[in-house]
């Protein structure tokens, strides 16, 4: 069966994230290549894995968090739905059993805020993980006299964690903001869409959705 480290180690994956995060860098957006991808795989299997899902799920997970972002190789506009067209065709051409191909793609063409639903356990998995990945080292920009407010709010994110409690009632996204780069006011703005969705993520897996800044809980 293929795992996630076989997707980690073929050459035309990695050279399908590598391109597709060179042209998100052209367009001026934030880091969504290898270092993105791997947060995003090992939380949506951190994710399911606390929560007692079987191994082989915790896996799907891991790989639709890997492959989650190649459709930005074709446009960042339906990323998701693109990503998932060459996830489908990089599986079968894998010869990965078909069950688990619709359960990786379902998921990928489901991340989107745009379009995406928390179609399975996996999908919402890899909603939470992509979207609570806000941090100052995803800023691409060398120049903060430049930076425009998705910089901003990423800069400014000192410190992330999202952490299941004990009790396996709700997942709480922590955040360490600091305030002289970006306001919570502008988070909210950009991400509030994205916020929402983790909710309903949240909800599939059984959860309560809880946002914490700098120690004050905003949802």
């Amino acid at each position: 069966m293929l795992t996630y480290e076989d997707m980690k180690q073929d050459e035309t994956i990695k050279t399908y994230i590598r391109r597709a995060g060179e042209s998100m860098a052209a367009l001026g957006f934030t880091e969504h290549s290898f270092a993105h991808v791997a947060v995003v795989a090992e939380t949506a299997g951190y994710l399911l894995e606390t929560l007692g899902y079987d191994e082989r799920t915790v896996e799907l997970a891991k790989i639709a968090g890997y492959l989650h972002d190649i459709g930005n190789l074709v446009n960042r506009v339906d990323h998701s739905q693109s990503g998932a067209i060459m996830a489908f065709r990089i599986l079968e051409h894998a010869e990965m059993d078909p069950e688990e191909i619709c359960t990786i793609v379902s998921a990928i063409g489901n991340h989107d805020e745009g379009t995406g639903q928390p179609v399975s356990a996996v999908a919402a998995a890899l909603i939470l993980a992509d979207k609570s990945d806000v941090r100052r080292s995803r800023v691409q920009n060398p120049d903060p006299t430049a930076f425009d407010i998705h910089d901003r709010v990423n800069y400014s994110v000192k410190k992330s964690r999202l952490k299941i409690n004990e009790e396996h009632t709700l997942v709480k996204l922590k955040l360490t903001v600091d305030t002289r780069y970006g306001s919570v006011m502008e988070y909210f703005e950009i991400f509030m869409q994205r916020m929402l969705l983790c909710r309903r993520a949240a909800q599939k897996l059984g959860l309560e959705f809880k946002l914490m800044i700098n120690e004050q809980q905003l949802i």
